[in-house]
């Protein structure tokens, strides 16, 4: 398994931008609404439970897209050794000020310097769905290098079969992105494509924030 130079996405900085407006607005909501908080989603919060109890001891893990640092710094709590990543320079400020006791950076997901089986542990948690579709298998089997023998990837993504383009989101906040959805089968065929063994599988109903969704944990075989 090696490292592949990923390309880098058309509007990258069109998404940054967008993430940098509506960070303010989103973080807002975790606090006051719960959008996004596990611990307000039994079965969201399973999931990240287990995925944490399966690499805790693996070493370090990587939340990739890690917004204002909610899951991250969950799993800080459960006392992994825990670092959050996310394109949008807002979203980390937003990040450092409610987890101060967490690291986080400023990075792409298309960006990350990884070193082979250096990490125990990878999320993408609802953070990959804005790769364009030949983009994200890349990103994957970057993930699938870096993770060590035995250590797990957890991506949670919205279901569907169409690329929604977004002009506002979050309270009316102007955007310009676009969600590619992907049927869970399509999904999980990426994660073996990858080089990752599927393990578990949680498909999620739409809810008041969003649309149907899925979660996909996967290990690097030994």
């Amino acid at each position: 398994m090696r490292a592949r130079h990923i390309g880098r996405p058309a509007d990258l900085d069109v998404v940054r931008e967008s993430y940098d407006h509506v960070a303010d607005k989103y973080a807002h909501m975790v606090l006051t609404t719960g959008m996004g908080d596990i611990r307000r989603h039994p079965w969201l919060k399973a999931s990240i439970d287990a995925f944490a109890d399966t690499v805790g001891d693996l070493g370090p893990v990587l939340d990739v897209g890690c917004g204002p640092g909610t899951v991250t710094g969950y799993l800080a709590e459960r006392g992994l050794d825990v670092s959050g990543v996310d394109l949008s320079p807002r979203m980390i400020e937003n990040a450092r000020r409610l987890h101060p006791r967490c690291r986080f950076s400023v990075a792409s997901a298309t960006e990350l310097d990884l070193d082979e089986a250096s990490l125990g542990g990878v999320l993408g948690w609802w953070s990959l769905f804005n790769l364009p579709r030949d983009v994200l298998p890349q990103v994957l089997a970057h993930f699938a290098y870096a993770l060590k023998p035995g250590g797990h990837l957890i991506a949670g993504t919205h279901v569907g079969d169409e690329d929604v383009v977004r002009t506002e989101a979050y309270g009316g906040v102007p955007v310009r992105w676009t969600t590619h959805k992907w049927r869970p089968e399509q999904l999980v065929g990426l994660i073996e494509q990858a080089g990752l063994h599927p393990v578990a599988e949680l498909r999620l109903p739409a809810d008041e924030w969003s649309g149907p969704g899925v979660v996909v944990m996967a290990k690097r075989p030994a």
